[in-house]
């Protein structure tokens, strides 16, 4: 039977094509192993941690130096208060204990009414009894919360410290998808504190798990061709990889729906770049759970605080502990000295989640918004089309301004941007796509349509004085550079309430370092 393309749970090795989990942090964690540290790692959801974590587990078994125990706390999750929680910690140990075949004799006897000590005395009384250390890899730790996670870290604590005179665990990871600061704001506001005795300070390092790298997206994929025969064209993986830099679950779902739905299991049919633009889109229009889940981060106003400026173009506070919550999630990145979207994948699926709601008004109340109505000698008449954007937002602006509801209502600020967005995604579904590019501090929001080879560059602002349109020409012929385009659009939205329609709304063409740029008052 062949090897699939795994998109659900952990990987493993006689099911699944994988690379190896322990690749880069194989030296590091068995550093920190022999050093007896606590330590946590996190990514990002379905980035490849339980993976990693059962892989490791095998791994320290077979050598025999340590026992190592994979401990999921997820079943924990919504349990707050610890007199329940750490019961039903203590009780998915055991299990865990039985089901890997891990020595008897862990909580025999166990005083639950105790919680506040249950945890630490029953491990505690196991590890005397073994003959070599333990090792626990607590897996979805930064599920538990209030009581529950301030009582299980600070048992942990209590057991790190008496360690010279208390047997107790030689190592453990609390894994997740949140660094240790992040439990910190689980539990507690910035204001309050948890006592001199920190269950946090024992935590020796924060690690995270990295992306695929572009030559671990071939070996992957070479994996397939190997076992079946069908090859992956070299454009094909390049694409994939610039795409979805590398994240996981997309590189395995962009496989699995070439091989599976567009081929249908042909192996003899050659997946091509093509191949995989399709995939791609496929997966983002089924809006799978894997995007739900990450998306619904969207709504936190944590997470706005970071995604709205960046949608913008605008600055926002790197040093907070929103902008790296949002990285921690795997919504963007640091990149070239920007801040980004983690891939162009998640760049899309950002503003399409935003403005979904704004897109099937659109193709309700305007079912002649269609690309055909705009091709004129196989182009897009841009200026066509952004002249019915005009009349549009004249008549609807204050409606799809407090469109945002559905948790989204917070994204007012950018709702020009967004429904200048969502007409265009309308428009051109089906017949072409759009390149977005978004990165914080750059005091810019560019689009590209592309139809049938041919860009047309597209630059958003909010004016606010005559430096804007200065620095919209400038960056928007930049951009155009980029694009190997001669022509651009410059689309300048003014929310001066005291001025006229008619002052607004305006199309102006302008020669700007020898080239072709139409401004677009909206």
């Amino acid at each position: 039977m062949p090897l699939l393309f795994n998109i659900a749970g952990p990987c493993h090795p006689s099911e699944h094509y994988m690379i190896d989990p322990l690749r880069n942090l194989d030296n590091e964690l068995a550093d920190l192993i022999d050093q007896k540290s606590y330590f946590v790692i996190h990514a990002a959801r379905q980035s490849g941690k339980t993976t990693l974590l059962k892989g490791l587990a095998r791994k320290i078994n077979a050598e025999g130096e340590y026992y190592a125990l994979y401990c999921s706390l997820e079943g924990i999750q919504g349990i707050a208060e610890s007199k329940e929680g750490i019961p039903a910690i203590v009780k998915s140990i055991k299990q865990g204990l039985r089901m890997q075949k891990l020595p008897d004799g862990f909580a025999v006897g166990a005083d639950y009414e105790d919680f506040a000590n249950v945890l630490k005395g029953t491990l505690s009384d196991y590890c005397q009894s073994l003959e070599k250390p333990l090792v626990i890899l607590f897996d979805e730790a930064d599920c538990l919360s209030n009581g529950t996670l301030i009582t299980f870290l600070r048992q942990l604590r209590n057991g790190y410290i008496d360690r010279p005179d208390v047997p107790f665990v030689h190592t453990i990871a609390l894994v997740g998808m949140r660094n240790i600061r992040d439990y910190k704001a689980q539990i507690r506001p910035d204001s309050a504190t948890l006592g001199s005795a920190s269950p946090f300070n024992i935590i020796s390092e924060a690690m995270t798990i990295g992306n695929f790298t572009s030559k671990e997206v071939a070996e992957l994929y070479w994996q397939h061709t190997e076992l079946t025969g069908q090859v992956f064209e070299k454009e094909a993986i390049e694409f994939v990889s610039e795409q979805t830099q590398g994240q996981p679950w997309l590189v395995n779902a962009i496989a699995k729906e070439c091989v599976e739905k567009i081929c249908k299991k042909n192996y003899a049919l050659t997946i091509t770049q093509e191949t995989t633009k399709n995939a791609i889109n496929n997966i983002i229009l089924a809006r799978g759970t894997h995007f739900d889940s990450l998306m619904e981060r969207l709504k936190e106003e944590r997470v706005r605080k970071v995604i709205q400026p960046l949608i913008l173009g605008e600055e926002v506070d790197r040093t907070t502990d929103n902008y790296l919550y949002a990285k921690d999630l795997g919504l963007i990145k640091d990149f070239d000295g920007k801040v980004e979207p983690s891939n162009p994948i998640y760049a899309e699926v950002i503003i399409r989640t935003i403005n979904w709601t704004a897109q099937e008004a659109i193709k309700n109340s305007k079912p002649n918004f269609n690309l055909p109505k705009y091709i004129v000698d196989n182009k897009i008449d841009i200026n066509h089309l952004l002249k019915d954007f005009q009349s549009f937002w004249r008549e609807n602006s204050e409606i799809w301004v407090d469109l945002y509801e559905e948790g989204f209502y917070e994204y007012k600020e950018a709702s020009p941007h967004l429904i200048l967005q969502a007409f265009l995604q309308r428009v051109i579904n089906g017949g072409g796509y759009i390149i977005r590019e978004m990165a914080l501090g750059t005091k810019r929001a560019d689009l590209c349509v592309v139809y049938k080879g041919q860009k047309y560059p597209i630059e958003l602002k909010i004016l606010r004085s005559n430096k804007t349109i200065l620095e919209g020409l400038e960056q928007l012929s930049v951009y155009m550079d980029k694009a190997s385009s001669s022509d651009g659009w410059l689309v300048l939205f003014d929310r001066d309430a005291g001025k006229s329609w008619e002052e607004k709304l305006y199309m102006r063409s302008e020669e700007y370092n020898g080239k072709r740029i139409t401004v677009v008052g909206a």
